[in-house]
């Protein structure tokens, strides 16, 4: 791009006027098909057949809720959670007779939690519709239909409108670019809003639109658009325009999408297409996959054991009570005060079952305290102050691209610290993805001999010396070649092709179309700096790689149009460099499915040149008999340069006839006009009949650096147990000596490969029949799997190490549903996974098989819109944001800017959320365990009357006012292990492995602890507060002061239970350790203050009874210390002859600190 001053392009007609026919004359009727039904009245949004189809307006919404559905909706979203149903029914039984207490002491922490949460969607919910505001108000130009542009809200769009955008302005709707500022309809478009890549993109018009500049040409335009319904692919669109009674193919060159940004173009002109919810980029807003960590899912369980609980001890009460009832119809033993003779239908000796009935109602509001109400605000709570640690780590900070660790859900951290599998991409992910030419094989010759990162880290790696691929004859060149700077994307260095030398070389001729094919073959743009200099904005850094590369071999690539490439290149008959245009025919771009490009063009003899480049794979099928004169050479070079860690791609070119490019290109117009689902496969297949009969030129190879500390990460994370599986796009050969250089395979390994590549295999993929061949490759694999299965057991229980490497078509047969177990299992067995050659699905699917068959936490990683399902199928998805853009990142569950980040991620960040969260949980229900069981031991006492050994608000301020932020302290704050530890013994990461935290015998014993507690607490005081006397005055302790005592030693005793459980202590958890016990002092003493049928049995006790009495302070402190050494006992014994891995590495730590 040469700015806005850019030269009118020149558009040079071929001979033959059916070459360049843009379109064909069919009826729009014949379009019609299911998913393919948009119609669009371009110029004319008010007609009544516009109207007629009802499209939405433009006005977006992103809020989850409405001013009027807020209430409704919030509230029903709170109660979906069982814990707060089921204080809900509580509460609303706390209105009748049957409650115990209360009920504003039931209601007051329901509202308060749900209040508290209610209040957090709302704030988040407004921070959303104020955004909404402001876009939907944002500006636009749009054309009246007969005069003039003038400007209106974005929400006012409608289909079918001319609108005019301006440089560096946002599209406000999926728009058909018509016309710009330039004159061959070309504009640079930057998609950060869509998919984070910050490089433009080229877009062009059709070039029967393309003269429409101005509110005068658009009086008489009208068109008539047939084309897909509303989706959600951002890089596909299929339609047709009928303009002038002609049809015209629109693909996505056409398409500006919404919230794309306008670069480095003046102006342009286009129909807006899709509105609202209906454009691209709302199809897309959608709630990614919801994802919830093992612990949360065992949480629930819990909850459920729990209830359980609840209406056991509830049954039990309920059937002593009825009992007990009944009991009262006997002459002289009935409780005078209970008036058998009148009874009421809650109690009535005669009806002893009903009133058992009703009595276990009011049990289950009496020990609803088991059920902790404020567990799940607190845990959320504490996973979003546990992200913002996450986010503010310095040591995750990259410093080259000003990017921290963000944890962009808080639902997974404790997830971190129990990975198992981790699944990672390797381009962009292990590598830098910043590629640099440094070889090619051109007609059989290598060239290229530069001594680059990659072979230098695969040496060490592997412990062997790799100098016998380097010729000792250029040393001078790498002494030259390293005492100047090279441009980025260019470390190749061999005089023979440089500064014109390669005319000099055998078959000069084909390295110029070699060389032409580099410059050419490419969608690249050239941004020409103020200084004249020409660089490219490039969709992969291959791509920019090559046209680099192009450029230092002398051909450089320095504008582009609508229909033609321009180069400054070096003529070999003129012995310089002269100016030459290439028209541009076709472009039939790069693909997953593919695997390869191609170009058509015209020089200016009139010759018709197909460019294509690819994965030698494909390229190699594709070649004519006389093009396969140099393949055997090319094929050694290329598993060299594999076997170096290089990424390769084959280059071939053939001659077209005019005859043959007309008729071919007539099929292709008439595939690309073809609206329908199966759009992609009949391009691909019309594509394909032209890139046939090929003539190889030769193979490029591109380094691609490793991270900074990659290897390192891979060798500490493998020390931690953590299975690691490389999933990656490139050959085995590439692939295994990534695999050495980053330490994933390692000096001594076994390597298992599983792979189709072989001759037999080869001759019959050509001459066998398909159902035949399916067979045989079917049963190869097994007969592999099942032979790598067998050399694995025979190794068992010695020190081998096996790592397994399979490659994409192996792996298609190997995840049918007849082998995937196989698979698995016999992956489970090796130390190291690579799957090479895999496509995105293919990705998605073994994630999703490791995931579901190990049951263990999966973690993929990866930079590219190609992993985004792999992502989004883990448990947890890790995104790096590099060079690839930042799709990854936005559909991750957390984002780092390189790999080696990912060690403290998991073995700090993991090992410290993973505890805490555990450890936080576990207290809670112990916690809640201690204080209801104590309520269930005194009905005991009280004949099972249903009197509650407490104050009402006692009861409701448990959890939400005594014993809450301790806990919150203790998920926030606790370390057990510093970071140094816990990256020094790695595996320490075994723990949340194996669950030991939040095992079930873990879970259960605080449990067994609490109901340990309770009955500690309760007899303890019990019998040092009753009979005998406690005021001064003589008078023996009441049931108002035993509440008070008993009370007391359940704060004490929990907060205090947290402090002993407790390994690192900050003034944060004294403040609220100390503080919550000295609130409830406070709370006492002010609540007793309140009148006496508000405060009940609380009315100054503490003052006036409990604290002039030595008793409540004596019983205080011996109840609490009595109630503290199980679990005081317990832990010291198990630390001490029973030590785990963890209380080994804290002891060392304690030593050290000493």
């Amino acid at each position: 791009m040469a700015g806005d001053g850019r030269p009118r392009s020149v558009h040079r007609l071929f001979e033959m006027a059916p070459l360049f026919r843009r379109g064909s004359r069919r009826s729009p009727a014949e379009l019609i098909n299911a998913g393919y039904s948009r119609t669009v009245y371009c110029n004319n949004p008010a007609c009544p057949e516009a109207l007629d189809l009802n499209y939405p307006d433009n006005s977006i919404s992103t809020t989850k809720y409405t001013v009027a559905n807020f209430v409704p909706k919030s509230i029903f979203e709170q109660f979906r959670r069982v814990a707060n149903f089921f204080f809900l029914m509580v509460a609303c039984i706390s209105f009748s007779p049957l409650a115990p207490y209360r009920a504003v002491s039931i209601l007051l922490p329901l509202v308060l939690v749900v209040g508290a949460t209610m209040a957090k969607e709302a704030v988040e919910d407004w921070q959303r519709k104020k955004q909404d505001i402001e876009v939907n108000n944002r500006k636009v130009n749009v054309y009246d239909g007969a005069h003039f542009f003038y400007q209106t809200e974005w929400k006012k769009l409608r289909v079918g409108d001319i609108i005019m955008v301006e440089k560096d302005e946002f599209f406000p709707a999926d728009l058909l670019l018509l016309s710009t500022s330039y004159d061959d309809g070309i504009c640079y478009v930057e998609t950060m809003n869509l998919d984070g890549e910050t490089n433009l993109k080229r877009k062009q018009s059709l070039e029967v639109t393309s003269i429409l500049h101005n509110e005068h040409s658009f009086q008489k335009f009208e068109a008539f658009i047939k084309c897909e319904d509303p989706n959600e692919k951002l890089y596909s669109f299929v339609g047709v325009m009928n303009y002038e009674g002609v049809q015209y193919p629109l693909t996505p060159k056409q398409i500006l999408l919404r919230d794309s940004k306008l670069r480095n173009t003046q102006k342009i002109y286009g129909v807006v297409i899709f509105t609202g919810h209906d454009t691209k980029v709302m199809q897309n807003a959608m709630d990614p996959p919801s994802k919830r960590s093992n612990i949360e899912r065992r949480m629930d369980k819990i909850i459920y054991v729990l209830f359980t609980l609840l209406v056991f001890i509830s049954s039990i009460s309920s059937v002593f009570f009825g009992i007990n009832t009944r009991n009262e119809t006997d002459a002289g033993k009935y409780m005078w005060y209970l008036r058998p003779d009148k009874p009421s239908i809650y109690f009535d000796p005669k009806k002893a079952s009903l009133a058992a009935f009703f009595h276990f109602l009011t049990d289950l509001m009496l020990y609803g305290c088991l059920i902790p109400i404020s567990l799940y605000i607190s845990i959320e709570i504490v996973k979003v102050l546990q992200s913002l640690f996450i986010d503010h780590d310095q040591e995750m900070y990259c410093k080259e691209s000003d990017k921290p660790a963000r944890a962009r859900t808080s639902n997974l951290n404790e997830e971190l610290g129990q990975v198992n599998t981790i699944l990672s991409d390797k381009t962009g992910t292990l590598t830098c993805n910043s590629m640099e030419f440094v070889k090619c094989s051109i007609a059989g010759f290598d060239y290229g001999s530069k001594s680059f990162e990659l072979e230098k880290t695969l040496t060490k790696g592997r412990q062997y010396e790799l100098s016998e691929l380097h010729s000792l004859s250029f040393a001078s060149e790498r002494q030259n070649y390293e005492s100047r700077k090279p441009p980025k994307g260019f470390s190749f260095v061999d005089d023979r092709l440089m500064n014109g030398q390669w005319i000099q070389e055998p078959n000069a001729d084909l390295i110029q179309f070699f060389f032409h094919a580099l410059a050419i073959c490419h969608t690249a743009i050239p941004v020409v700096s103020q200084s004249g200099e020409i660089s490219y904005e490039a969709e992969s850094p291959d791509e920019a790689a090559f046209v680099t590369a192009a450029r230092e071999f002398g051909f450089e690539f320095y504008r582009r149009t609508e229909t033609s490439i321009s180069l400054h290149e070096f003529d070999p008959k003129a012995g310089r460099k002269v100016d030459r245009t290439y028209e541009l025919l076709n472009t039939i771009e790069f693909s997953s499915a593919r695997k390869r490009m191609s170009v058509i063009v015209k020089t200016n003899e009139n010759q018709l040149l197909l460019f294509c480049k690819g994965a030698d794979s494909v390229i190699f099928e594709r070649l004519a008999k006389q093009g396969q004169l140099f393949e055997h050479n090319t094929k050694c070079h290329i598993n060299e340069y594999s076997e170096s860690g290089l990424r390769t791609l084959a280059v071939a070119y053939r001659v077209l006839s005019a005859e043959e490019y007309i008729t071919w290109h007539d099929g292709f117009l008439k595939a690309k006009n073809s609206v329908n689902a199966e759009h992609d496969a009949i391009v691909d297949e019309a594509a394909d009949r032209i890139e046939r009969e090929l003539i190889l030129l030769g193979a490029t190879a591109v380094e691609d650096k490793l991270q900074k500390g990659v290897p390192e990460c891979i060798n500490k994370l493998a020390q931690a147990g953590i299975k690691i599986w490389i999933l990656t796009g490139d050959k085995l050969e590439t692939a295994i000596n990534i695999g050495f250089a980053c330490q994933l395979l390692r000096k001594g390994m076994e390597l298992l490969v599983i792979t189709l590549d072989n001759q037999d295999i080869n001759d019959m993929k050509k001459n066998g029949d398909r159902d035949a061949l399916e067979k045989t490759l079917h049963e190869s694999i097994r007969n592999q799997i099942h032979e790598a299965q067998s050399q694995v057991s025979k190794m068992k229980g010695s020190n081998v190490l096996f790592a397994l490497i399979i490659d994409g078509d192996s792996l298609a047969f190997a995840l049918s549903s007849s082998l995937e177990h196989s698979f698995l299992d016999l992956s489970v067995d090796c130390a190291s996974v690579i799957c090479c050659r895999t496509s995105p699905k293919q990705k998605a699917l073994v994630t999703r098989l490791v995931k579901r068959r190990t049951r263990k936490t999966t973690l993929a990683i990866g930079d590219g819109a190609n992993d985004v399902g792999m992502l989004q199928e883990a448990d947890i998805g890790v995104g790096i944001s590099g060079v690839e853009g930042m799709q990854a990142v936005m559909s991750s569950d957390f984002a780092i800017a390189q790999f080696r980040f990912l060690e403290r991620l998991l073995l700090v960040h993991g090992h410290w959320c993973y505890r805490r969260i555990s450890a936080m949980i576990c207290y809670f229900f112990y916690k809640n365990i201690t204080f209801g069981f104590t309520l269930f031991w005194f009905e005991t006492h009280a004949y099972f009357s249903g009197q509650p050994a407490y104050n009402d608000w006692y009861i409701a301020f448990y959890s939400v006012g005594f014993t809450s932020l301790p806990v919150i302290a203790l998920g926030v704050f606790d370390k057990d292990i510093s970071s140094r530890l816990c990256l020094k013994f790695p595996k320490l990461h075994q723990d949340g492995i194996q669950n030991i935290f939040f095992s079930w015998p873990r879970i259960l014993g605080w449990m067994i602890n609490g109901v340990c507690s309770s009955l500690i607490i309760y007899y303890f005081t019990t019998r040092i507060i009753f009979e005998q006397a406690f005021r001064q005055d003589g008078h023996v302790a009441g049931y108002d002061i035993l509440g008070v005592t008993m009370y007391t030693c359940v704060v004490w005793t929990v907060n205090c239970q947290l402090a002993i459980y407790l390994s690192y202590f900050t003034w944060i958890q004294h403040f609220v350790i100390w503080g919550s016990i000295i609130f409830w002092y406070i709370f006492l003493v002010i609540y007793g203050f309140f009148p006496p049928n508000i405060s009940t049995t609380a009315y100054r006790v503490f003052l006036e009874a409990c604290a002039a009495s030595p008793l409540y302070w004596l019983a205080t402190l011996l109840v609490v210390i009595s109630a503290l050494v199980p679990y005081f006992s317990y832990s010291n014994f198990q630390k001490t002859l029973f030590p785990k891995y963890h209380n080994l590495i804290q002891r060392l730590q304690v030593k050290r600190e000493r």
